[in-house]
């Protein structure tokens, strides 16, 4: 393999050929192996994003040549294209302010700036830390890019997604409207309801969530920029994070602003375990919704068997015909990663030592990794397991009907007392509950068939009376 020589501030080192990282990113590469975790590529996106806008702005207002500004733009564009994701191989486990992955960028932006600039007849060299790193330091550009990539990836992974599954639940609530079930309570027979109010209950949840993961994020609209390394701002003009801001506004179209305390922005990342409590709710009601259509399609035979679910694939190596509920364990397991990953989020925001918190890449992995897992995840359930969701009508009413929870009804009619007394009755001799409030004498078969109607205990209101998105 060809090499080059590469210097920085410690010396001389050779890095690969075809590679335009420069001397940082290979000391980086040499001195962390550790794990496989790459740093995620909406990170590097967000760091290039911001190397553009901070191109622009220190062109108008702080000295950088339009021709380099010209060039860096173009550069970034094309590494925004996905033009050359391997020139950016760092892991998470780096140092914990995020720096070589800032300097990775520098470095790669610089080298393909100074390649585009070489072919004219004169011209001077981008340099990765005067040029590319101007007026910024790794400890505002990193938690600017953490907020960029978290704010996006919600934006255009996440939300669409809970939007796609509350649209399915809502229309499968729909189909079963009136279909009368059984309710549950501590996994024992309860009053009924509608199979489709069970449903508009996990719609609910979606919606709910949704709307606390759109309102958490808002946080991330504040960027440290123009902190550079303490918050004190040291070598930026004054209005530089407001300006970097505007431009990334502009060429995103979210309303991002500099952060009102640079100092905060720096060693706190409170915003990022707000989103993740946001997150850690979504999954915790996704795991409530997984696990009542697994048990509800509990079976086929031996289970509760009100729900039929899509035969994906065989479901064991011996047991011939076995489907099973694979979609929910799937989206159960993710959540369960959420779940671990909030802790680590928490804990590592819980880090920050005077002016910085040093866990930075190990916060935005997690976040970014909870996102991505939740919206895949959801959008495999929907597909393949929501959408082919039916309901076992049959069992429904046969399990409805014989429910000793029917005699709630009577309780206006005969008393709480009187009521409990027929159905332990109708449970111990294995008869009917009308079998057993005949035979104690406290209603006539006429009442009974009047009172205990499942029907007239289900109070149908509208299923979805507002919905926000």
């Amino acid at each position: 393999m060809s090499t080059r020589t590469e210097r920085d501030t410690l010396g001389e080192i050779e890095v690969p050929g075809d590679k335009a990282w420069g001397a940082q990113t290979e000391r980086s590469l040499r001195n962390f192996p550790i794990g496989s975790e790459k740093m995620p590529p909406e990170v590097v996106y967000a760091l290039v994003s911001l190397k553009k806008a901070a191109s622009v702005v220190n062109a108008r207002t702080n000295g950088l040549a339009s021709e380099k500004a010209e060039v860096l733009s173009i550069v970034c564009d094309d590494v925004l294209d996905g033009k050359y994701d391997d020139h950016f191989p760092l892991v998470v486990w780096q140092t914990g302010s995020g720096t070589q992955s800032n300097m990775n960028v520098n470095e790669v932006l610089a080298y393909l700036a100074n390649e585009r600039l070489e072919k004219q007849e004169s011209f001077e060299r981008v340099h990765p830390n005067d040029d590319v790193n101007r007026a910024q330091s790794s400890n505002d550009t990193f938690p600017t890019a953490m907020h960029i990539a978290v704010y996006d990836k919600v934006q255009s992974t996440l939300l669409p997604r809970i939007r796609a599954l509350k649209s399915t639940i809502r229309k499968k609530a729909q189909t079963y409207e009136r279909t009368y079930k059984i309710g549950r309570t501590h996994l024992q027979d309860a009053t009924p309801l509608t199979l489709g109010q069970e449903m508009s209950g996990w719609w609910a949840m979606l919606e709910k969530s949704g709307r606390m993961i759109e309102q958490s994020v808002e946080y991330c609209l504040e960027l440290a920029i123009g902190g550079t390394a303490v918050g004190t701002g040291i070598n930026a003009p004054p209005t530089f994070g407001q300006d970097v801001a505007e431009v990334l506004k502009q060429e995103f179209g979210y309303e991002f602003r500099a952060a009102s305390n640079t100092f905060h922005a720096l060693t706190s990342h409170d915003e990022l375990v707000h989103v993740h409590g946001a997150l850690k709710a979504l999954a915790a009601d996704l795991h409530k919704v997984a696990n009542d259509v697994r048990y509800l399609a509990s079976g086929p035979r031996c289970g509760y068997g009100e729900l039929t679910i899509p035969a994906n694939e065989p479901g064991s190596s011996i047991m011939p015909g076995k489907v099973n509920p694979t979609q929910a364990e799937a989206l159960t397991m993710v959540c369960a990663q959420v779940f671990g990953n909030d802790v680590t989020i928490g804990f590592a925001a819980s880090q920050g030592q005077f002016e910085l918190n040093v866990y930075k890449p190990v916060i935005v992995y997690n976040v970014l990794q909870s996102i991505q897992l939740l919206a895949d995840a959801m959008e495999s359930f929907r597909v393949r397991c929501v959408e082919g969701l039916e309901a076992n009508e049959e069992t429904i009413a046969k399990t409805l009907n014989e429910s000793l929870m029917l005699v709630t009804a009577l309780n206006p009619h005969i008393g709480y007392e009187k009521a409990a007394k027929i159905a332990k009755k109708a449970f111990a001799d294995e008869t009917s509950l009308k079998a057993a409030a005949v035979a104690l004498e406290f209603v006539t078969e006429e009442q009974f068939n009047e009172w205990v109607d499942p029907k007239k205990m289900v109070r149908l209101n509208p299923l979805f009376p507002t919905e926000t998105k």
